[in-house]
This record gives C-alpha cells, structure tokens and sequence, in this order.
C-alpha cells in the first residue's frame, strides 16, 4: 500500500478547464496548474494572475500539479520543491486544442512582455 502525500487528494477532480479566476475577470494565462487537494485550476507563476499561488497561500493548499498536457509533475510551493505523486482523476490536462497562453481571444498582442519572470 503507497503511503498518502500531504497535499495530495488522488480522488479530486479538476474544476474546469481553464484558469477559474482569469475566466472571472477576463484575464489571460500562460499555462494552467491544478491544486492537488482541491482540483481548483489557476495559472502559473509566470502569468499575470499568478493564480495557482494565490490559491495555495489562501486555502493552504500547497501542492499543484501542471495541467499541461503530456506533463505528470507536482510542485509543493511550502517546500519549493518538485516531487512525485499519484495519479490523479481525470482529466490529467487541459484540452490539447485549449492554446498556450489561453484563453483563445483574451491573450494580448505582447503578451511575452507581460509575464513574470520566475527564475
């Protein structure tokens, strides 16, 4: 039997799509995190929002894994870490046709101008 990860919760599902708090206001991302106990969807910390941070201080809630697709990996923003976890619900990523940076007809023109730099 694996034992549990803090932060993780295998058995939540995504709440949507894109962004929750970019798709209220307007706003655009560059790429989508998952919280990893909830299924709350924000963006990255390179996005305007920064979203999936703000959630993770607010709800202490953590651990995100990236809702990209083709990408399996969790990052605890406690520790500053990545690390590995369990399969969770899915879907595991946005749709493949969702574009990068999203949503289609909010992104502006400079867009690379207006991200974070998150070295």
């Amino acid at each position: 039997m694996s034992k549990a990860t803090p932060g993780i919760n295998p058995h939540s599902k995504p709440k949507g799509n894109g962004c929750q708090d970019c798709l209220k206001t307007g706003g655009w991302w560059l790429h989508l995190r998952r919280c990893a106990e909830c299924g709350y969807i924000g963006c990255c910390d390179s996005s305007p929002g920064q979203h999936a941070a703000k959630h993770a201080t607010e709800m202490n809630h953590p651990v995100v894994a990236s809702f990209e697709p083709l990408q399996s990996w969790f990052y605890d923003y406690r520790k500053k870490k990545v690390l590995r976890g369990p399969r969770l619900l899915g879907p595991r990523w946005r749709p493949e046709n969702q574009p990068a940076p999203g949503p289609e007809g909010r992104v502006p023109r400079d867009w690379e101008s207006r991200l974070h730099d998150v070295a």
